[in-house]
């Protein structure tokens, strides 16, 4: 059954039409008969503004207890599958030789500092005699780098790759959780709250990007944990909407723009994560953007459905003047402050910058704010000129569907093994080690599938549950079009895989439709939830298959080769 509109109820109207944009809304609740009993007007506004399903989610305390455990049973799985053997491989992987060594930096120097010559050896071995005093050249804020260093303060230390690697760990288990309880509520359904919180446990990119050290792990969890906020957000303020506007009617007065809602704290929270997700990499500043939009939207639409006239001016004077207002300046404010140990040391790169150029840049900008201009512009240039070239650099056309996976560990070491020392290591005649940045081949292809399907849901039912689903898309896959003539990577992709799950499981949740008393739509909808339980089956499958090569088991290389279902993936 196809959802509706914005306005009502979306999993239980049987009129998959959006109502005429000329009526909207009530203008008066009262004129249903039913209006009549205490409480009427707020609880009808409150089947209009978030959906009768969405009301009964947590009507019972069974339904919080399963809402709860059945998400924590797939967080406890994909935590297994990330923490299991963390350390292996015992290297530094890929860019992990920025990211580690400068995170270590941070800890004992407060600022990313140059290392000597080959360190990384010696720096395995747990000897860190090698760095220096004189600050290094960074391209990316401090906060990913800060988490990193965090793991390493609490795991053991510089000597342990399963420290280097525990936060990403950590926040890749946490990113399972929030998945399932942010579909929880989308879609308000545990069952398909649970279903996106397998799929992300269980997906490589997801997977290989919890058991290795770069950035982007981090900044994909702030900014989900930013979008799990905004709907939580979405939730009260219309319940705040409904409670304030049926005194309104119940009083006899008129609506206006409709009441004001206060201040909204777990809006602000997005604006504070959005801000670290920014101090992470500066691609957070797309979701910064796409979510704000998202979010003064839900506000403008909430506004229309209670009855208010003219609903976009009065949103935007009432709402998205103030959210987009505080939204910037605290995320703004949050990404200044990530760099407090830049400010706070004397020797980090460009530090001195303005007392070594007077009169140089921005002139009217303290000296320490001068300082940090001029190193953003030198980041900014590298970021917009990278050009070098790269084997695994891939257009971001191809990411949806993994068309060019990032190899980030194949060990010579191994592959090169010879007679009895590579039967001794994988039982066969030649040995692979292997970790590929890949998504599950079925979560993703289906997926593509499935981003299709939701645009057209959005565009010919105004489903805000499909425009939910694609925004952390939009958001982390579409500005880098813009950047194709630069080098980057599918590994990028990562930033916005909860959204790939999230699709995929809103198509699903189509496929199988809504609960209806008809015995006929009750035996399809039996028949959907098989076919999507063998789907689920399958997918699972593919991951235990493609584990070994997520995870740098040392295997037969005919074993490896045998995943290797393209070209392009070689």
């Amino acid at each position: 059954m196809p959802p509706t509109s914005d306005d009502e109820p979306t999993a239980t109207s049987p009129d998959p039409r959006p109502e005429p944009s000329s009526a909207p809304g009530p203008t008066d609740p009262h004129d249903d008969p039913r209006d009549t009993e205490p409480g009427a007007t707020r609880q009808r506004l409150l089947s209009r503004l978030l959906g009768d399903d969405r009301l009964a989610l947590d009507a019972t305390p069974r339904a919080r207890l399963l809402g709860w455990l059945w998400p924590l049973a797939v967080t406890l799985l994909g935590g297994l599958v990330r923490f299991w053997d963390l350390g292996r491989p015992h290297v530094l992987v890929f860019d992990e030789t920025y990211y580690v060594k400068q995170a270590y930096s941070l800890l004992a120097r407060g600022f990313e500092a140059q290392w000597g010559d080959d360190p990384n050896p010696a720096f395995e071995a747990g000897d860190t005699s090698s760095l220096g005093v004189v600050a290094e050249y960074v391209v990316h804020p401090p906060v990913g780098k800060w988490m990193i260093a965090l793991g390493m303060h609490l795991g053991g230390g510089v000597d342990s790759s399963a420290a280097w690697r525990l936060s990403a760990a950590v926040c890749g288990t946490l990113a399972v959780l929030m998945t399932a309880r942010i579909a929880r509520r989308l879609f308000a359904s545990t069952a398909l709250g649970t279903v996106a919180g397998l799929l992300l446990a269980v997906d490589g990119e997801a997977i290989v990007h919890s058991r290795i050290s770069l950035l982007d792990p981090f900044l994909m969890f702030f900014v989900l944990a930013a979008f799990g906020a905004l709907l939580i957000d979405r939730d009260q303020a219309r319940r705040r909407l409904a409670d304030r506007t049926a005194v309104l009617l119940d009083e006899g007065r008129p609506l206006g723009l409709g009441p004001r809602l206060g201040w909204r704290w777990w809006r602000l929270a997005a604006a504070v994560l959005l801000g670290l997700a920014i101090g992470t990499k500066w691609s957070g500043m797309y979701f910064l953007a796409v979510f704000g939009l998202m979010s003064v939207l839900w506000d403008l639409t909430a506004r229309r459905a209670v009855g208010v006239r003219p609903w976009v001016w009065a949103g935007i004077r009432r709402d998205g003047i103030v959210a987009g207002v505080s939204t910037v300046l605290i995320a703004g404010a949050v990404y200044v402050a990530t760099w407090w140990s830049w400010f706070a040391s004397s020797d980090g790169y460009l530090r001195q910058w303005a007392a070594q150029h007077p009169g140089e840049g921005v002139s009217w900008l303290p000296p320490a704010a001068r300082s940090l201009w001029k190193f953003h512009t030198d980041m900014w240039q590298f970021h917009t000129t990278l050009t070098s070239e790269h084997a695994y650099a891939a257009h971001p056309l191809g990411w949806i569907v993994q068309w060019r996976p990032t190899s980030y560990f194949y060990p010579t070491e191994v592959s090169g093994l010879t007679g009895q020392q590579a039967v001794d290591a994988c039982g066969a005649s030649a040995c692979s080690q292997a970790i590929t940045s890949m998504g599950n081949p079925v979560i993703w292809w289906a997926a593509s599938a499935a981003v299709l399907v939701a645009i057209v849901w959005l565009l010919r039912f105004r489903d805000w549950r499909a425009g939910a689903v694609l925004s952390g898309i939009a958001a982390g896959w579409l500005p880098w079009f813009l950047y194709a003539h630069r080098t980057i990577f599918t590994f990028y992709s990562i930033a916005f895989t909860p959204w790939v799950v999230l699709t995929l499981t809103y198509v699903l949740g189509l496929v199988v439709g809504p609960r209806t008393p008809d015995a006929r739509s009750q035996r399809g909808r039996r028949a959907a939830i098989i076919w999507v339980g063998v789907f689920l089956g399958l997918v699972v499958g593919v991951s235990a298959f493609f584990y070994p090569i997520w995870t740098a088991w040392i295997v037969p290389y005919d074993f490896w080769h045998a995943h290797m279902w393209l070209p392009s993936w070689v």
